[in-house]
């Protein structure tokens, strides 16, 4: 792990608007159209769009686009269902592109 002891929040990188906490961050090789995006176990105020299906680099998921409450920039995607069973730990977690969002140290 990295040398700071101090909490990083991620936020918007519009807004600022909190979104997740270093302690939520479960990998970070993650790769999505605008290049590198996080996985999170949680993510917090965030508006939750309807369920689509859709054909992922690693299979075929039930997904829900995300974008910030307060500023409405997409961040990325909350997968719903895995239907390949080698990918259902990903069920109920948010993908966060990089891009997208700013660190900040608490």
């Amino acid at each position: 792990m990295g040398g700071s002891t101090g909490n990083t929040l991620y936020g918007c990188s519009n807004c600022q608007n909190p979104l997740a906490h270093s302690e939520d961050l479960l990998s970070k090789d993650f790769v999505v159209n605008s290049g590198q995006a996080y996985m999170f176990a949680h993510a917090m105020n965030i508006t939750l769009g309807h369920e689509e299906d859709k054909q992922l680099l690693t299979g075929l998921y039930t997904i829900c686009f995300i974008s910030c409450n307060n500023c409405g920039q997409e961040l990325g995607w909350k997968y719903i269902r895995a239907y390949d069973a080698t990918q259902k730990f990903k069920a109920g977690k948010f993908i966060l592109e990089k891009a997208k969002i700013v660190e900040e140290s608490c």
